[in-house]
């Protein structure tokens, strides 16, 4: 890190997050109906129709069952939780530009070039991803889905880019990369026996990412000791 880190406090995700878990008229938005900070789909706008109490969190079957299907755009957030990141990400682009702007600034204090073709581009130590560890990071994710209490949500964020297909999905070179990188950082550390039984993971196609310029990884693991946890929550 090149620089101090300087915590932005009014634009941390617990705030927002906090305020819309308390707010007592469940109708409120955090956006004028017509002007969401980002295209909603029919499945988000029923979830703001919601109450938290009203919703089901997703089981360790039920995300095996939607990730191995490929019906990763089923993967919902707590009503509350979808209203936080909706006033969050209008107000992180108010103050930053964008989401990916107040990323690099204040979780990943990553400082990013520009190529020829204005592509966001970064200084690695390998080329191959997941090779060095400064390379990529390890976070918790601040704005998980709506899952049971034993299972958290982890992102891996990488400098380099993934090979996918002209569809946006991960070449089958690519998902080897993944595959090797979650079986030694993810699977051997939690001490799973059996594959799928601790850690699922997956990565969206580019239509379904909300950080686009910045290539990343979702991991979801369950019932691992806190002492395995704090490595990879930060």
């Amino acid at each position: 890190m090149s620089r101090d880190m300087v915590i932005d406090e009014s634009s941390l995700p617990s705030m927002f997050q906090s305020k819309w878990r308390s707010n007592p008229d469940p109708t409120a938005l955090p956006f004028p109906r017509d002007k969401p900070p980002f295209p909603l789909t029919a499945i988000d706008w029923h979830q703001l129709s919601l109450n938290d109490a009203d919703f089901t969190p997703h089981s360790w079957s039920n995300l095996h069952h939607l990730i191995s299907t490929n019906q990763l755009e089923e993967l919902k957030r707590w009503p509350s939780s979808l209203k936080a990141y909706l006033a969050w990400t209008a107000h992180v682009k108010e103050k930053y530009g964008s989401v990916m702007a107040y990323l690099l600034d204040q979780r990943l204090m990553w400082e990013p070039t520009e190529d020829e073709t204005g592509a966001l581009r970064f200084d690695v130590r390998n080329e191959r991803p997941f090779t060095a560890p400064e390379d990529y990071k390890i976070l918790r994710n601040d704005w998980t889905y709506a899952l049971e209490p034993h299972i958290r949500h982890i992102v891996v964020w990488l400098k380099q880019r993934l090979p996918v297909d002209k569809e946006g999905a991960l070449s089958e070179e690519g998902r080897d990369m993944v595959k090797d990188f979650v079986r030694r950082e993810f699977r051997e550390k939690a001490g799973e026996q059996e594959e799928g039984s601790k850690v699922i993971w997956f990565k969206n196609t580019t239509n379904l990412q909300s950080v686009r310029s910045l290539e990343h990884v979702h991991v979801l693991v369950r019932d691992v000791e806190e002492e395995v946890l704090s490595q990879w929550m930060a």
